[in-house]
Formats: structure tokens, C-alpha cells, sequence
């Protein structure tokens, strides 16, 4: 099994990220590696809750991806399994407020670990595994930037 975790701080509280994170039809307007999102449950996020990302690879090729809810802990934990090719994906992501000079911010850190399922995931986690966690680290900084932006407060207008 392997496990690649990013963790970044951001100027919101958590309930507002947290929104952000669970707003399903949402997340392509936010997500900029994100094209579409297709609900294939409907209702409210739960546990069972599952949708489809179609996402877009660095080299401009779109790969579509589907999340299953497996945890949902409003504003404190969100985990969800995603099955691969030889293996399967358990994507954690964690908020944490932090509060510092009487702002609330949130920590978010998201964490997949990848579980081999069939004897040939073991030959590709030999022969890739550097290679991918570093993508998947990479897909992870981009997504928490993404949600940074999305969820800093409106500059206050200045008046003229």
C-alpha cells in the first residue's frame, strides 16, 4: 500500500470549505483540472453517495474517475474510496480549523492511500509507483490551490 498526503492552509473556516467540498455540481467551477461532474446518486452527500469527474491529465487527455462517499463528517472529515485499475484509491480529506489573530482558518489535508488488488498492480507499483505518487501529489497541491481561491472571502469594495 502506499500513501501520498498534501496539507495546505486556508483564509476560510472550515464550514465554509467544507461547503465547498461537498457541493458535488459545484466542484467543475472550482476544480481546474475538473471538466464535469455527473451525480450517479441522487439527494443530499452521505455515505453511498457517488458521482463521476471526468479530470484532465497533464498531457491534455481526459480520464474519468468514480467517487464513492464512505465517510461524512460535516465540516471535519470527508472520505471517499475510488476503485482503479489493480487497485483501489481511499481519499481522505481532513479540516482542521486554526484559529490565528481572531481569524478562523482551516487546514486541509488530503490523503489517498492505494491498495494493490490484483497480482499485476504489484509489477506496476514496482515499475511506476515513484512516478504516480508524484502525480498524485502534484493533482492534490493543484486541487487544495483551487480550493483556496474558491473559498477566500470577497476582497471588500474600496470606495472611489
Amino acid at each position: 500500500m502506499s500513501t501520498v498526503a498534501v496539507t495546505q492552509l486556508i483564509e476560510a473556516p472550515a464550514v465554509d470549505v467544507w461547503r465547498l467540498l461537498v457541493d458535488l455540481p459545484a466542484r467543475a467551477g472550482w476544480l481546474s483540472a475538473v471538466n464535469t461532474v455527473e451525480l450517479l446518486t441522487p439527494g443530499r452527500l452521505a455515505p453511498g453517495t457517488s458521482w463521476r469527474e471526468t479530470r484532465l491529465r497533464p498531457d491534455g487527455s481526459a480520464q474519468a474517475e468514480d467517487f464513492v462517499v464512505l465517510e461524512a463528517v460535516p465540516a471535519r472529515r470527508l472520505v471517499l474510496s475510488s476503485p482503479g485499475i489493480g487497485v483501489d484509491y481511499r481519499i481522505t480529506w481532513t479540516l482542521r480549523t486554526v484559529r490565528r489573530r481572531c481569524r478562523a482558518r482551516t487546514a486541509v489535508t488530503v490523503r489517498q492511500e492505494a491498495t494493490l488488488t490484483a497480482p499485476y498492480g504489484r509489477v506496476l507499483a514496482l515499475l511506476f509507483g515513484g512516478l504516480a505518487a508524484r502525480a498524485v501529489e502534484a493533482a492534490f497541491r493543484r486541487d487544495l490551490a483551487d480550493l483556496a481561491r474558491a473559498a477566500r472571502p470577497p476582497a471588500p469594495a474600496v470606495a472611489a
